[in-house]
């Protein structure tokens, strides 16, 4: 076993491996895809210059700290270990945590833990964390995935091959360098990356879907309506053609996550079942 850091391309492959592994060694396990953290790259970041704690062993990593800024002044750190892995273990794993924050981090942290995680939910009360927010995760056999729904009058669905050379609709809160960002990630595909434009060409919603032919997982997020659009039914139209072209890549099983309970009505309307809830432990630096 061997504890390495770092950074950059490098940090992004060996989180894509863990996160891998963690899937295929448990079907539910931890709170995170590959396909998270390459989104959470769709803005440059502080974090982008840290270098990241690993522990590899022959076959790859089998632990590690995922250190992301979300502002120079909150982060977020993830401890994440693959189930059933002995060395190193939980707390070894956390006290690496802690140092990382310590070292790099700035203003506020925050820890997401799975409720059922009874280990780690011990260690961050006993570090003096707080519980904040809450989120869901849910989860959709394919074969099980709703008809599609069609866009109501005066609205067409769209993706981005049919738009590469139109601003992306992301960039409003995402940044103007979205696309480019996007482009880079080994599991974006533009024929995932759906929008719904009035008759007109204006933006009305839009949404991402990831698909790890890995893992056999898809993943949704985000999913946008513009304020002006909301309840005509679109979010159900871009869902269902998004969880039809995930299934038709090969998908097995689809994941998304929410905190409202208007998005908790939306997924489970189309057919998502939650599997856990996540409480975002924070603290000061």
């Amino acid at each position: 076993m061997q504890e390495i850091r770092v950074s950059e391309g490098k940090a992004l492959t060996l989180a894509t491996e863990l996160l891998r592994r963690v899937r295929l060694a448990e079907r539910e396990a931890g709170l995170w895809e590959a396909a998270d953290v390459e989104w959470w790259g769709r803005k440059a970041r502080r974090s982008e210059g840290v270098e990241q704690l690993f522990w590899v062993d022959g076959d790859g990593p089998v632990a590690g700290v995922l250190l992301t800024s979300w502002a120079d002044d909150l982060w977020q750190c993830d401890p994440i270990v693959v189930p059933g892995v002995t060395s190193p273990s939980v707390d070894q794993v956390w006290a690496g945590a802690m140092a990382q924050v310590g070292r790099h981090a700035a203003g506020s942290f925050e820890v997401p833990v799975r409720d059922d995680d009874r280990q780690l939910s011990e260690l961050v009360a006993g570090a003096g964390l707080v519980a904040g927010e809450r989120s869901s995760v849910a989860w959709m056999e394919a074969a099980h995935r709703p008809p599609i729904d069609v866009p109501p009058a005066g609205f067409v669905l769209v993706d981005r091959t049919q738009r590469s050379d139109s601003p992306h609709p992301m960039r409003l809160r995402n940044g103007e360098g979205v696309a480019e960002r996007l482009r880079r990630c080994s599991l974006y595909d533009p024929e995932l990356d759906l929008a719904i434009e009035t008759s007109d060409g204006q933006g009305a919603a839009y949404s991402l879907y990831w698909f790890d032919p890995v893992t056999g997982v898809g993943l949704v997020e985000p999913v946008r309506v513009e304020d002006e659009y909301h309840r005509r039914g679109l979010a159900r139209a871009m869902l269902t053609a998004g969880i039809d072209r995930l299934a038709a890549r090969g998908a097995r099983r689809i994941k998304v996550g929410f905190e409202s309970a208007p998005a908790a009505a939306l997924y489970q309307g189309v057919g998502f079942r939650p599997t856990a809830t996540v409480t975002f432990y924070k603290a000061t630096i």
